[in-house]
């Protein structure tokens, strides 16, 4: 695997993983790649701090010298990743509003077919969902609503 740090052409930033780069040049020529932000298809590679090792670090035997990572996350990437997120959910699995626990209990045990849904909840019903085994988890807020 194969991470790039990609841009849209709108300036919105993002981690992108491919199988090697053979993979992502099939993706970027094909339009396949798109923004997680706003779904922009112009996405290119960004620039990266690269990872340095000089013959003498190497020759020590000492570890590789790399660019100083940051331990907190940058909370506009975080906030772009989750908005990413939730967009790839909401278009991808059926929204069931409050019948969401209903739903769920149908697709665990078997009376209806096996689909992805997403809905609401309440914090009594997520804890009787969980101690019956069903595997949930949360949608992080629309970005629009935090506003």
């Amino acid at each position: 695997m194969i991470a790039y740090h990609l841009a849209c052409a709108k300036g919105h930033e993002f981690e992108g993983w491919f199988k090697n780069s053979a993979a992502y040049d099939a993706q970027e020529s094909s339009g396949a790649l798109s923004c997680p932000v706003c779904g922009d298809t112009n996405v290119n590679k960004a620039i990266m701090a690269p990872s340095v090792r000089n013959s003498v670090t190497k020759a020590k035997g000492k570890t590789e010298v790399s660019a100083p990572q940051t331990s907190a996350p940058d909370s506009q990437k975080m906030r772009q990743f989750m908005a990413g997120y939730r967009k790839f959910i909401e278009e991808n699995a059926d929204y069931v509003g409050p019948k969401f626990p209903e739903e769920a209990r149908k697709i665990h045990y078997g009376e209806t077919e096996e689909r992805h849904i997403y809905g609401e909840s309440t914090i009594k019903e997520v804890r009787e969902l969980i101690e019956e085994g069903i595997e949930i988890a949360p949608l992080p807020p629309d970005p629009a609503d935090l506003n």
